[in-house]
């Protein structure tokens, strides 16, 4: 038998998840009452988190709509998940009536009660395990000053512990890669050659990723596995350095594997990961510009991408929603400059390619509801999107459109957010092995000798 444990949950975990009470199985959960002021606060708020409080909200009205007032104090047994994991207690405790407790921080502030509701409920579960959980750093802080023996973050949505372990989209084998094949069959169809080898060579090998090794000449991707076998696409490095698209080509292996993902149409969703400088914006640009005009693949180019204020609002100024948007999506323009900087009028070239590739800058504020349809879909700074709402964004893509995700995990603005719970590692470890997709860790800055320097050693 497992210990049962208690979780008090702080208002920023059912932002988070608004069904985040139903994922403690046979473990009580305890929402304090000033959980739910603060959900009420949020839910009329024109932001998209107001959503998010909406939706928690009905969740736990649905789970204690026929509970008494006595009921909902003691607690109200939760969905039962399976015959192996019998169901925990749901329950709101009223913050409000703690007086006096040793211990206790002043009552004025919010974050201050739900730390007093957890002592209180210590103090009377003395033995038992009893767990705060926020995603607030600076509360988990307080609470264990204020002699909370547990406090955990939410991690039941987070699929790796250390961002070390995140996919990276390629295998690099040390020396040869042929030297350590021992059974090989090929067969080539047109221009195209397949290897299938041993399933042991890679045990852990996933759809589209891509495999490199030190010769600087062998490239390969896997197109499929069994038990038994590995199928390997034979691309070479050569071929992969040779892509072009709107006149750019790779730097290095890294993006002549990203610019194959991007120009690929079987591909769905390609997923750009990296520090600063090393070609995501561009590579995705040039490729969207190559596949809407040179190729006619899509109808239009749309770019959006997260703000400071995690895409919650774009203002109230006065413009259009591209005007708005202009400030967050200076990356894209700017890349647009070096694509045609060698234009003698790079401002009306500028003008007549946004023109050409019908090219809409669009908040995703305003993405939910939303059918995309033949379109290439570039989402940028995307390491600041929760989860959810990047599930709302691939939902909206309808037939014919291709996703471009990218963004640096080491550039998170969001004050809940880290790398590992970032919603850009999610969708990089639940599409790993999708068919559709691949994922790209462009390693290495091209930008400038500076960047490189300091995102070395600063």
């Amino acid at each position: 038998m497992t210990e049962k444990i208690t979780y008090i949950l702080d208002t920023n975990i059912l932002l988070h998840e608004p069904f985040a009470f139903l994922s403690f199985q046979e473990h009580d959960v305890v929402v304090p009452m000033t959980v739910l002021e603060e959900l009420d606060s949020i839910k009329d708020r024109r932001k998209d988190v107001s959503r998010d409080a909406r939706v928690a909200i009905r969740a736990l009205e649905d789970t204690l709509v026929d509970a008494t007032p006595e009921q909902v104090l003691a607690g109200v047994k939760l969905p039962q998940n399976d015959d192996e994991h019998p169901s925990g207690c749901l329950s709101i405790f009223n913050d409000y009536t703690l007086k006096d407790l040793a211990g206790q921080l002043s009552q004025n502030e919010n974050d201050n009660r739900i730390i007093n509701a957890a002592l209180h409920i210590q103090a009377l579960k003395k033995g038992e395990k009893v767990v705060l959980v926020t995603k607030d750093i600076n509360m988990r802080l307080k609470a264990k000053g204020a002699g909370l023996a547990h406090v955990e973050d939410y991690r039941t949505d987070q699929l790796i512990d250390d961002i070390q372990f995140l996919t990276k989209g390629y295998h690099h084998f040390d020396g040869d890669f042929w030297q350590q094949v021992k059974d090989c069959e090929s067969e080539t169809e047109g221009r195209n050659t397949t290897h299938y080898l041993d399933r042991a060579l890679l045990p852990k090998s996933y759809i589209n990723e891509y495999l490199i090794d030190d010769t600087e000449h062998f490239a390969g991707k896997v197109t499929g596995y069994d038990d038994e076998k590995l199928a390997i696409l034979d691309l070479s490095q050569e071929r992969l350095m040779a892509k072009n698209a709107w006149g750019v080509h790779p730097k290095n292996i890294y993006q002549g594997m990203a610019m194959d993902a991007l120009l690929d149409p079987a591909i769905d969703l390609v997923i750009l990961t990296g520090p600063a400088g090393c070609g995501k914006t561009l590579l995705a640009l040039a490729s969207a510009l190559e596949q809407v005009i040179e190729r006619g693949l899509y109808d239009k180019v749309i770019v959006t991408r997260s703000t400071p204020e995690i895409a919650e609002s774009i203002g109230f100024l006065p413009g259009t929603e591209e005007e708005k948007m202009a400030p967050w999506l200076a990356a894209i323009t700017d890349s647009l400059e070096v694509l045609h900087k060698q234009d003698e009028n790079m401002n009306s070239s500028l003008n007549y390619i946004m023109d050409k590739a019908n090219i809409q800058f669009k908040s995703v504020n305003f993405m939910r509801g939303r059918s995309i349809q033949n379109s290439l879909v570039l989402l940028d700074e995307c390491q600041n999107l929760t989860a959810s709402q990047l599930k709302t964004i691939i939902t909206r893509c309808g037939e014919g459109t291709k996703l471009v995700c990218s963004g640096n995990l080491a550039q998170i603005d969001s004050n809940y957010l880290t790398a590992v719970t970032s919603g850009l590692t999610y969708i990089v470890e639940r599409f790993k092995d999708f068919p559709g997709s691949a994922t790209v860790n462009l390693n290495g800055v091209v930008r400038s000798r500076l960047a490189s320097f300091a995102e070395e050693n600063l």
